[in-house]
């Protein structure tokens, strides 16, 4: 049985399912990425609810939730502060968290600044927790480009001319390589791209995955992971933009972390590797709750 509704928060409605809502296991929240990303892209894992309930929510500004101009909604902060008001919407007092890419990055955060408890795991993919390293990888990644969209990002990036088709050629050439490498990429990131957030993405973030302009180029997690309590799932694909060494960096400040890595994959490896991925993540569920 599938449940879903609209749940209010600060600066409007935002849009949920629970997948497997009529299931007797500990429910698993999962955040998307983006900023801005809906939920769609993710859509595999709703194969988890053959055990427990699973519960997506498109955040503020994306998706099947409302588009709000106000751009002082579009905080840190207030991303947290939605999360936690989901959660007490639906009385989740127990759950595992489910962060990908800037989803991780919501996750910590809420942990971090909430020290909620009933929290019980947390899974980090394609993990964004830290803007800096970030910014170094993506640079890295752009040098092992072709020279035409090397020289295109650089010579966009300093005109700001992000809607040039030489730039648009080379988001599309590192996007293939480092965010899915699926070709036709599959429906559900069809669709989460389709209902974007534009003005979250373009406000928070930047022009495109490897061009940082947004409000959080300062945003470091990295020496608070420590203060983490619970045990932690990282994962990371081979060629991925939430690269396997800053990955490896993060396992390292956490107090409890395992990290899995998929060889020949991208940020999207549960979409390139679903049957492993759930493997992997379902398995990691099941052991913290034996040990609980």
């Amino acid at each position: 049985m599938n449940k879903e509704g609209t749940i209010p928060v600060e600066g409007g409605n935002v849009w949920y399912t629970i997948v497997g809502a009529d299931r007797k296991g500990i429910p698993l929240m999962v955040l998307h990425g983006g900023p801005g990303v809906p939920h769609d892209y993710l859509d595999p894992l709703k194969a988890l609810a053959a055990q427990r309930p699973v519960i997506f929510y498109d955040q503020l500004g994306c998706g099947n939730s409302e588009h709000p101009s106000d751009r002082s909604l579009w905080t840190l902060e207030r991303f947290v502060g939605e999360l936690k008001q989901v959660r007490a919407f639906l009385k989740l007092d127990r759950m595992h968290l489910l962060g990908q890419s800037w989803g991780a990055m919501l996750a910590v955060s809420y942990l971090l600044r909430e020290k909620p408890e009933g929290v019980l795991s947390l899974i980090l993919s394609a993990p964004y927790l830290s803007t800096p390293p970030w910014i170094q990888d993506q640079q890295k990644l752009i040098d092992r480009l072709s020279p035409e969209s090397r020289q295109n990002i650089r010579t966009c990036e300093a005109e700001e001319n992000y809607d040039s088709p030489a730039y648009q050629s080379a988001m599309q050439e590192f996007y293939e390589k480092h965010v899915c490498r699926i070709s036709p990429w599959p429906d559900c990131l069809k669709r989460s791209i389709e209902k974007i957030g534009m003005d979250v993405y373009l406000y928070m973030w930047g022009p495109s995955e490897f061009t940082m302009t947004g409000t959080l180029k300062e945003v470091d997690l990295t020496e608070k992971l420590r203060f983490i309590g619970q045990t932690v799932l990282l994962t990371c694909g081979e060629f991925d933009e939430a690269t396997p060494e800053t990955t490896r960096l993060y396992q390292q400040h956490f107090q409890n972390a395992t990290l899995y890595m998929f060889p020949g994959a991208s940020h999207e490896h549960h979409l390139e590797y679903t049957q492993e991925y759930l493997l992997v993540v379902s398995g990691f569920i099941q052991e913290q709750e034996q040990l609980s």
